[in-house]
């Protein structure tokens, strides 16, 4: 898939993977500024908070003039 986001300066190719990962038996997920999330009890648990981290970051992306607008993921 050929994208590109704003704040990147040309097109590149992305490629999608499952934000959830498992360590040591406790689930994380992973931001596109390269954080880890967590820990969660569940696999469920994470991705549920990935949703509100995504909205949340949507909503601040809003206020905040020179954000990124596309933070859908």
């Amino acid at each position: 898939m050929l994208s590109k986001r704003e704040q990147d300066p040309a097109p590149t190719v992305r490629f999608r993977s499952d934000r959830v990962s498992r360590v040591n038996g406790q689930y994380f997920f992973s931001t596109r500024e390269n954080t880890l999330e967590g820990p969660f009890m569940s696999k469920e648990d994470a991705a549920r908070e990935t949703e509100v981290y995504i909205r949340r970051m949507q909503a601040v992306s809003a206020y905040q003039p020179g954000m990124p607008s596309s933070l859908n993921g």
